[in-house]
């Protein structure tokens, strides 16, 4: 009975050490309020963008809503043919810290469309930023 306690116990400080109880509660927030067709993908990422975040120093963006990312595509789109360039898009990505200067993006040949542009800028609700910054 004793060890039983003390394996709980144990994983209990473990959890709080290394803030994993945090992080899901952050995952799971951030999963239901963007509703991704690729979850699995969108965990992945989601996590490897906290991983460059934290590497870098580079703040991980939490306040792109629509009306942003509509304004950004907009700015980047000067010429309003509703697409923009790959140097463009990863431009803009490292700007939002969503990509690092030497992380290597595919570009598959196709302009970047609003849709596309929008896909990769996950909106995400103001209160996961405090969250966040704790990893």
């Amino acid at each position: 009975m004793e060890a039983s306690r003390n394996r709980e116990r144990e994983a209990k400080e473990y959890l709080e050490k290394h803030k994993i109880m945090e992080l899901l509660n952050l995952l799971t927030s951030a999963l239901l309020f963007c509703r991704p067709g690729k979850p699995r993908e969108y965990l992945i990422a989601t996590l490897e963008r906290l991983r460059i975040a934290q590497v870098t120093g580079v703040a991980f963006s939490f306040f792109m809503d629509n009306t942003n990312i509509v304004a950004m595509f907009e700015m980047l789109d000067s010429s309003n043919r509703g697409t923009i360039s790959f140097v463009q898009y990863k431009e803009a990505l490292k700007t939002l810290g969503l990509c690092t200067a030497d992380e290597v993006l595919k570009d598959d040949g196709h302009a970047i469309t609003l849709e596309k542009f929008r896909n990769e800028v996950c909106i995400y609700p103001v209160s996961l930023q405090a969250s966040a910054r704790k990893f």
